[in-house]
């Protein structure tokens, strides 16, 4: 009992406050109604009060109630406990009024309760980590993958839609963003600069966090949650497929694929362009990328085919470069052996000893060289007439060559031979003419007309190839043979090889003509001797004598020349901290007709050198520095002093040795250098050093020390090699910041030279493994103190309100109407 008037005195009291009982909005006659309640608002709050006529008592509240929703015997319909949208979106309920007997005098009627979402849950990714891959070149814009976050609140309003974001890209590239994301779908996808500038050779993985916000992220008050987005770039596959073989003519039907190219993503328009303009381009390529063979292919035609793949968007826009397709063409033996000509003629001469090379005869094939198709088999099939008797020829069955084959041959007993050869491949055979000329042996000599041929003066700049004399010579062996042909040598006066000699192969004249330059300082007055002689070899007891030789005076005269350096290049050394004034090396040159030469240089750009102009002795004039160039490089010009003034120029190349004059240095940029704070356990890093000079790049030996004594007590430097040292931290207690550690640096030189550099380690905090910076106190968020101040207005105000109900439940006492017409109008309870 004590426990129902509590409960009747508590709904009394709301009811009256918040201006119950007033019939119209907030009470009145049994009929199907709807309410809508925000969910998490204080229980024990009233809905509404339905009114009932005679004789009816009481009422009666069935269907989904779940334990929460009551009605009193007045009518007041209430809820006990706090709403939940996600446990159950509506209630639906029935209500009765009962007489005294209980039984209906009204009712049932529908009453629905909806219960009105409010942004009480955060969103929540469905993964704490994605992993995703893309390949480079990828098109910009099309996701690659996906994230995807729920949220248990109401979807159809602002507080369940969510907005995706990427918050941090690692590695970070000159601070340009390569993922880009949907912030409604979740999509991932490549920026512009993402799909130009991505490549696994130079950083095959990156890390996104990517957040995501309910509110639309619109609200300072939205809730958010964060994921880790592990990517790999993938090599492009946009490239040119192996070279392609097709085998000749064949027969299958067509069209036949024989490669296939792609692109990165679905959905590219194919093409291929006849990069050599062929009247009838025989490929074609679908939108799937297979690329076919339309006809048979022709080896002999055309032995190989190269065109270009290309890949549009849906606009016509190249999405890449074209791609080469090379295609091979296979040969099969459809072609016969071939004869050389119409009849191949060779020649031996009468008495050429047994197996004497007579030609080589060689016939042809226009399939492919070098395989089987094309290999040859010769053999000897007729000989005409069989005179002195068949068998006097031979032929070697692969090489061809054809060999005198039983015993010498006379030119009385038969002048020409008639001989078929037949020539095989694998598949085809060809009978081919050849003849055999029989020539008289080389029993004459050739002999000049005139044994002295005067004197002839040419100046020393005569051209190189003019023709400066003919000479002649007569041989009585047969015409047109290697016995009667003459070819002359230069036999004395010439050792240098200026002249030489060509043979007319017709009239056996020969044109004696200036191979290299002469040269007047070196031979001006010389006697040349010529040699005619046959390219056969002279039958036994017949020499050649003094008829087969002949003689001129040859004149040089002399033309003014250039001074010539011995050497196009001189080549000097010296360490890059000579003294000015140092000698680096010298030249020479001479002149021809040893006039006085006077040297000077060209190219010195930074002024390094100097040239004695009368010894050509070269002296440093400035500070050398190997490593702004290692090997100084400049002309030197030789000029006469005197005549014409001619000149010539040679190189000089000083090459310059290393000293140690710069100090060491880090071998990189260290930039995003960070411990996780707090720190668990003293942590380290590993740095490199390096420096400019040749020496220690052979053997870097540094040494690391800390750069500032007031250090010692927080970091220590420790060294790993010649070129690795390790920063540690000694103890756990940093703060939240960003610290630079001076570190000195030291080389082994002689002198050793010292340097400090300074490197940034950042104390942050972590999340993933990724650093955070401390972002301090958001705007629209309340801090502690305005919080304990909002709680404790709302008591104040609960407690006045408690205290205005007991005051008038006082004056009213012993009064059992719950109705109070002149109760004051509060804000009303939405519905």
């Amino acid at each position: 009992m004590a426990s129902t008037w509590l409960r009747s005195l508590c709904l009394l009291t709301l009811y009256l406050t918040c201006g119950y009982g007033q019939d119209g909005k907030f009470s009145g006659p049994l009929k199907p109604m709807t309410f809508s309640i925000f969910e998490g608002q204080e229980p024990s709050q009233v809905i509404f009060q339905f009114k009932a006529n005679s004789p009816a008592v009481r009422f009666e509240l069935t269907g989904e109630t779940d334990g929460i929703f009551m009605i009193e015997d007045n009518g007041l319909l209430y809820y006990t406990r706090t709403l939940d949208r996600e446990t159950r979106v509506v209630h639906h309920l029935q209500l009765a009024a009962l007489n005294s007997q209980g039984g209906v005098v009204e009712g049932p009627v529908p009453i629905t309760i909806e219960v009105k979402d409010v942004n009480d849950n955060r969103p929540t990714f469905l993964q704490s980590r994605y992993e995703g891959s893309v390949r480079q070149n990828s098109r910009p814009g099309k996701p690659f993958m996906y994230v995807n976050a729920t949220d248990l609140d109401d979807p159809a309003t602002l507080n369940g839609q969510l907005f995706y974001q990427i918050v941090i890209q690692l590695p970070s590239v000159n601070n340009v963003r390569y993922f880009q994301i949907n912030n409604k779908t979740g999509g991932i996808s490549l920026t512009r600069e993402g799909s130009q500038e991505l490549d696994p050779v130079k950083n095959a993985f990156y890390n996104l966090v990517v957040s995501v916000k309910d509110m639309g992220g619109q609200s300072e008050n939205s809730f958010s949650d964060t994921t880790s987005v592990d990517i790999t770039v993938r090599e492009n596959i946009w490239k040119a497929p192996e070279p392609v073989e097709i085998t000749e003519n064949s027969t299958d039907p067509h069209p036949i694929k024989i490669t296939q190219v792609q692109w990165n993503d679905p959905g590219a328009y194919y093409s291929l362009v006849n990069k050599e303009k062929l009247p009838q381009f025989p490929f074609s390529i679908d939108q799937e990328g297979n690329i076919y063979v339309t006809q048979p292919l022709d080896r002999e035609e055309k032995d190989s085919h190269v065109f270009f793949a290309t890949a549009k968007d849906e606009s016509g826009k190249l999405l890449a470069f074209p791609l080469d397709i090379q295609v091979k063409v296979i040969d099969i033996n459809d072609n016969p052996p071939t004869c050389p000509s119409e009849v191949t003629v060779f020649e031996v001469q009468e008495n050429e000893a047994l197996g004497s090379n007579i030609g080589l005869f060689t016939a042809h094939d226009m399939d492919e060289a070098n395989t089987v198709n094309s290999i040859l088999k010769y053999k000897l099939v007729d000989q005409t007439p069989k005179i002195p008797s068949d068998g006097l020829f031979l032929i070697q069955e692969y090489e061809g060559k054809v060999q005198l084959g039983k015993h010498s041959l006379k030119k009385q007993d038969n002048p020409q031979y008639n001989l078929t050869v037949e020539v095989a491949d694998r598949d085809f055979k060809t009978l081919c003419s050849v003849q055999v000329n029989v020539i008289d042996i080389n029993d004459q000599i050739p002999i000049f007309e005139v044994s002295d041929y005067g004197n002839m003066t040419l100046s020393e700049d005569a051209a190189v190839g003019s023709t400066i004399l003919v000479i002649q010579a007569t041989d009585g062996d047969e015409p047109l043979t290697g016995s009667s042909k003459i070819l002359y040598k230069v036999v004395q006066g010439d050792p240098e090889g200026r002249l030489e000699v060509t043979t007319d192969p017709q009239t056996n004249a020969g044109y004696v003509k200036i191979k290299k330059p002469l040269d007047f300082e070196t031979e001006p007055v010389t006697s040349i001797v010529f040699k005619a002689e046959n390219p056969e070899p002279l039958v036994d007891n017949v020499q050649y004598n003094a008829s087969s030789f002949a003689s001129f005076k040859l004149i040089v005269t002399d033309v003014n020349e250039a001074p010539v350096f011995p050497q196009r290049i001189f080549l000097a050394k010296v360490r890059e901290d000579a003294a000015i004034g140092t000698k680096v090396g010298n030249v020479t040159a001479r002149d021809p007709e040893s006039l006085a030469v006077s040297y000077s240089l060209s190219g010195d750009k930074r002024g390094w050198l100097k040239i004695d102009s009368v010894t050509g002795e070269i002296f440093s004039a400035a500070p050398l520095d190997r490593e702004t160039e290692s090997v100084y490089r400049v002309q030197v010009e030789a000029t006469e002093i005197a005549g014409s003034s001619l000149s010539t120029t040679a190189e000089f190349h000083l090459a310059l040795t290393d000293v140690n004059d710069n100090p060491p240095r880090l071998a990189k940029e260290y930039t995003g250098l960070f411990f996780c704070h707090p720190l668990s356990a003293p942590q380290s890093l590993v740095f490199e050093a390096t420096d400019d000079d040749q020496l220690s790049s052979w053997r870097p030996q540094f040494t690391f020390a800390l750069g500032s004594a007031s250090l010692q007590n927080d970091w220590e430097v420790s060294k790993i090699n010649g070129t690795h040292a390790r920063l540690s931290t000694k103890h756990t207690g940093f703060e939240e910041r960003v610290y630079e550690i001076p570190i000195l640096l030291s080389d082994g030189g002689q002198p050793p030279m010292e340097g400090t550099v300074s490197l940034s380690v950042t104390f942050c905090q972590c999340v993933e493994g990724s650093c955070f910076r401390p972002a301090g106190s958001h705007d629209g968020i309340p801090t502690v103190g305005m919080a304990v101040g909002i709680l404790l207005t709302t008591f104040l105000v609960i407690g006045t309100i408690l205290a205005v109900v007991f005051i008038r439940i006082k004056k009213d006492k012993g009064n059992d109407n719950v109705e109070n017409p002149k109760s004051p109008e509060t804000k009303p309870l939405r519905s």
